[in-house]
């Protein structure tokens, strides 16, 4: 099959959406399928090109002023527009025979371009972007519930800690807020089939946008290349000689960076807590640390071999976060290279790390450091949870499995006539 992935994130970095974007891209290729790869890029010129490791990427640049609201504007509606022409074209050009959005700026495009070209289209759903604003489902920062949903007076408080002291002058932008989430649901309903990564993020689809309720919705994890992702960790040598906790991932609120202190003080910890990645909270965790005593190391991004060394050889991971999570793939890196996890259940955590069994979950920062303290005392407990976690990974989430699953989709989808649509 001819095949066009359009994505937010080519070629992949520190976030886990490019990576599952180009584990999609090389298990297709290597099943034998042509893969085009589109980008989107707000703010960069009209058209550009770019590769990484044998794929050809077509960006294509769009304005995108540095304002708030205006800039998600030109962002979304704006950029729909633009990259819907651009890959009507393409699809036509190449004679593709089906469309994969990846992502928030990618999705409804490829879908519309779907419907005009009269090919099936699919949208893989990585994180709450049809269900929130902001994605992250997160009312405010002291909140310690999720927001129920986006209403006019959920989305006046969710304002404040995005605006600080000036959210009463964004306060004009609500309408245009959720106008903007009822386009990308409306938009979302058009693809031919839904992915969502994690059972709750289908949950919650199914659930909270009764716009998707005709829309076929598959769950199917992201890929992970299991064999790759332990070559690289097994030839990072040691990076400390003594036991230590690692923290990695951005740090911010949704990530429960804020967390991630109190957890260690709850832990009792005397070993370090090493911290790979960087975020807005740096300042407040580096400065909660100096209060506690506590020996945090904070050494911000890594690339990504050396940050997989960090994960292989810790001696836990704490994963604090309020999320809610998607499906993060830190955990997915932490159970390939058998190493013992406490996280905060939230989201698609617990698709990942079953309590007690390949790993322990919480619900709160005292209850995730008691959890870190038990996996340092009990290393029978944590060489258990780490194999059965190990053995889950390996069974669920492997590219070659996920990727099957995808192709199968593909090839049902193809074989289905498509609705009409417009040529317009």
């Amino acid at each position: 099959m001819r095949i066009l992935l359009v994505t937010d994130s080519f070629p992949p970095n520190c976030g886990g959406s490019g990576w599952s974007t180009y584990e999609l891209a090389r298990g297709l290729r290597e099943r034998g399928h042509e893969i085009s790869i589109v980008r989107p890029r707000p703010g960069h010129p009209p058209h550009g090109t770019g590769s990484y490791d044998g794929f050809d990427v077509a960006e294509i640049g769009a304005t995108a002023p540095g304002v708030p609201f205006i800039r998600n504007y030109f962002k979304n509606e704006r950029l729909w527009r633009q990259l819907e022409g651009a890959l009507v074209d393409r699809i036509r050009a190449h004679r593709i025979d089906i469309v994969h959005g990846q992502h928030v700026l990618s999705s409804l495009p490829a879908i519309a371009a779907g419907h005009r070209t009269r090919i099936p289209s699919v949208a893989t759903v990585r994180d709450y972007w049809p269900l929130c604003y902001w994605a992250d489902l997160i009312l405010d920062p002291d909140a310690t519930a999720l927001c129920p949903a986006c209403t006019a007076g959920h989305m006046t408080r969710c304002l404040r800690p995005h605006a600080g002291a000036l959210w009463p002058l964004t306060l004009p932008a609500i309408p245009y807020m959720r106008a903007n989430l009822t386009a990308k649901r409306r938009g979302l309903a058009d693809a031919s089939a839904v992915i969502a990564v994690s059972s709750t993020i289908a949950d919650d689809l199914a659930t909270r946008a009764p716009e998707l309720a005709a829309t076929r919705l598959e769950r199917i994890p992201n890929p992970v290349d299991i064999a790759a992702i332990r070559a690289m960790a097994d030839a990072s040598p040691r990076p400390l000689a003594e036991p230590y906790v690692l923290y990695s991932g951005k740090l911010e609120i949704n990530k429960g960076a804020d967390l991630l202190v109190p957890a260690a003080v709850a832990a009792r910890l005397t070993c370090p807590l090493v911290v790979v990645g960087d975020g807005r909270l740096r300042g407040r965790v580096a400065a909660q640390a100096q209060d506690a005593g506590l020996d945090v190391r904070m050494l911000g991004w890594l690339p990504r071999d050396e940050a997989l060394g960090w994960v292989r050889h810790a001696t836990a991971l704490v994963f604090p976060s309020r999320g809610p999570e998607s499906l993060s793939r830190v955990l997915l890196e932490a159970g390939a290279l058998g190493v013992p996890t406490a996280a905060m259940d939230t989201g698609g955590t617990g698709d990942i790390v079953e309590h007690e069994r390949t790993g322990l979950l919480s619900a709160s920062a005292e209850a995730l450091g008691a959890d870190v303290a038990r996996l340092m005392a009990d290393r029978s407990l944590a060489a258990r949870l780490a194999d059965a976690g190990r053995q889950h990974v390996e069974r669920t989430f492997d590219s070659r499995a996920v990727i099957a699953k995808v192709e199968a989709l593909y090839i049902e989808l193809a074989a289905t006539p498509c609705k009409d649509a417009s040529d317009a």
